[in-house]
């Protein structure tokens, strides 16, 4: 009797356990940057310019702070670039190898960023706020810049071009940080729509986030935080 007895508690105990798991959600990922500690593993690129042009183009990605008015404690990735060709893109990306196999994902972006480029201005071909695009995706396919016929560099992945999304990236918002002040002030933007991504045999996928601009002239974005969720089908 005793034994019976042990054994129901041990089988409840497991049963209780297994409801446990599922409650916390088995099949999810979710993965957060604050940049407090440096990069975190993200490295920066460049593409839509012609190639030997980087100088030319000013192009950075750097750890930094936050600039003032905002928390200047608080670390962030600087990315800029003088766009003289109508069409710079910007990112930056990660690899992220803990998922599940071949395995089909929802993938949620929150991205908060500052700005210091208040809303409806004007500027060459285009707003420097709202011609400028905020994107992310996931892809299996390392994102690279690659030199195309006409000496650009271009994509290897679908990002889409400024304002439409792509197979690999959508688009998130714009850069214009939702005030009348030309002030750095912290925005969040994230996708409406659904985004799926399938992971390689090994359980990797890239993660990308940038900007496209249609803004002939200098746009400088700092990302202070990223969150990233992956649900599985």
């Amino acid at each position: 009797m005793i034994s019976r007895i042990i054994l129901a508690g041990l089988l409840l105990i497991a049963l209780t356990s297994c409801s446990d798991d599922e409650d916390d959600g088995i099949g999810q990922v979710e993965l957060s940057y604050s940049f407090n500690a440096g990069a975190e593993g993200w490295v920066g690129g460049f593409a839509d310019y012609p190639v030997g042009e980087e100088e030319a183009y000013e192009l950075t990605f750097d750890e930094a702070m936050l600039p003032a008015p905002l928390d200047e404690t608080e670390g962030a990735i600087k990315l800029s670039g003088t766009n003289m060709s109508d069409d710079l893109f910007m990112y930056m990306k990660t690899g992220v190898s803990d998922l599940e196999p071949n395995t089909t994902y929802y993938v949620s972006f929150t991205v908060e960023f500052a700005s210091n480029v208040p809303d409806d201005q004007v500027g060459v071909g285009g707003s420097p706020g709202e011609s400028v695009y905020i994107k992310a995706g996931a892809t299996t396919t390392e994102p690279l810049p690659e030199e195309d016929n006409m000496g650009y560099y271009r994509m290897n992945i679908d990002k889409g071009n400024q304002s439409q999304g792509g197979m690999d990236m959508l688009v998130l918002g714009d850069f214009s940080n939702d005030t009348d002040q030309e002030v750095y002030t912290l925005k969040t933007v994230s996708n409406s729509e659904p985004f799926t991504v399938t992971s390689d045999a090994d359980g990797n996928v890239w993660l990308i986030v940038g900007t496209d601009s249609g803004f002939e002239a200098t746009t400088t974005i700092y990302y202070n935080e990223l969150r990233v969720v992956f649900d599985a089908l």
